[in-house]
């Protein structure tokens, strides 16, 4: 009776195990079957957000919406535009569609977009830079000029006095809040001890659209800065990479600027220059005399070499201490790419062709042949 008994009892536990074996299977079928249906259900519905987001936020509206896209927006900035203004639903999502569309190169300026457009027909608009409206006033800063020069262009397109721009464009107080504005742009460097100003060589030269009749200077100002920190975005990373500055570059691009002539080459150029500057050899190049001077001529004098000033690389080695003038893409691109060469000479004849010499005394004879 008593093996007996023990057999019953271990059938018994037997049996009571597989009941919680079974019981604990079914709890976790349970369990799985609930998560599946949470994670259909989140599936479902976040699918639905996303399709929800990515198609247009009113098909039957064909209501017209101005969004103003400033020089230098980048896709987060743009992204918010588009939502505040309601013509998107989503600006994570647009933009992580415009990301993985592998979309870029959005153009600036104001557009008349409805609320019954595609992402796609959005992000075409944004890329062809097809303006709605016209801009009521265009301004052209060509490359080369100085601020009290642009201030000339300014108030010749604009009305706007050149004296009160130019106050504004070397304003302490406006030159600090653009340095908080634009930090990798404008450094320390633009407040060196012998800068004649500030913002010098940093006004972009471009084509800028308005659509006001009567924008500000300060407007028109901040407008060339942002043009000039979206063009030089690019080379940011280089720069850092060779330990070069902004205000180098845009130094040596500005002599590079003031010494093109149409039929000019740059990159010839700026290998003069960099092999001058590797033996500390003077640049000597005359456009530094004339913003030294501060007036232009015609023909820079033996005597005006002798002028005692930071900016005249006759009797100064090295860089100038800033730039001398804005400089254009070109120049830019020269500077940092310029040709591998032995010349330390140049000159341009008559028609504006340049002449390269290795030495002096080949360069004396290039004057002979080609200046006299």
């Amino acid at each position: 009776m008593e093996n007996k008994s023990k057999k019953e009892i271990m059938f018994d536990q037997m049996k009571n195990k597989k009941k919680e074996v079974k019981l604990v299977r079914k709890i976790v079928m349970i369990i799985a079957l609930v998560l599946l249906i949470i994670i259909a259900i989140a599936g479902f519905t976040g699918y639905n957000y996303v399709k929800g987001a990515l198609s247009p936020m009113d098909p039957d509206s064909t209501e017209k919406v101005t969004v103003e896209i400033p020089i230098g927006s980048g896709i987060d900035s743009i992204s918010s535009t588009l939502e505040k203004n309601g013509i998107i639903k989503n600006a994570k999502i647009f933009k992580y569609y415009v990301k993985f569309n592998n979309q870029s190169d959005f153009q600036a300026g104001t557009y008349d977009l409805s609320k019954d457009m595609t992402l796609d027909e959005i992000i075409e608009s944004l890329k062809t830079g097809k303006i709605y409206r016209e801009p009521l006033l265009t301004l052209t800063i060509p490359e080369g000029l100085t601020l009290e020069q642009i201030g000339d262009v300014v108030e010749k397109k604009t009305g706007n006095s050149s004296k009160e721009f130019f106050e504004l464009v070397t304003n302490a107080e406006f030159v600090d809040r653009m340095m908080s504005k634009y930090p990798t742009l404008l450094t320390e460097e633009i407040k060196g001890e012998n800068i004649r100003y500030a913002l010098e060589g940093y006004l972009y030269p471009s084509t800028y659209p308005f659509y006001e009749e009567n924008p500000t200077n300060e407007e028109i100002a901040e407008m060339l800065l942002a043009q000039t920190d979206k063009a030089l975005a690019p080379y940011y990373e280089l720069l850092q990479a060779e330990e070069k500055s902004v205000h180098w570059l845009l130094t040596f691009a500005s002599l590079l600027e003031e010494e093109a002539t149409a039929q000019t080459d740059r990159e010839k150029i700026a290998s003069v220059f960099f092999n001058r500057l590797e033996i500390d050899m003077p640049l000597q190049t005359d456009p530094t005399v004339l913003y030294a001077l501060g007036s232009h001529k015609d023909r820079v004098l033996f005597e005006d070499l002798e002028i005692d000033n930071p900016y005249n690389t006759y009797q100064n080695k090295g860089l100038p201490p800033g730039p001398i003038a804005n400089a254009g893409k070109m120049s830019i691109e020269a500077t940092l790419d310029p040709e591998k060469t032995e010349y330390f000479y140049f000159l341009a004849d008559k028609e504006g062709k340049n002449h390269f010499s290795k030495t002096y005394d080949e360069h004396l004879q290039k004057i002979d042949e080609h200046l006299k």
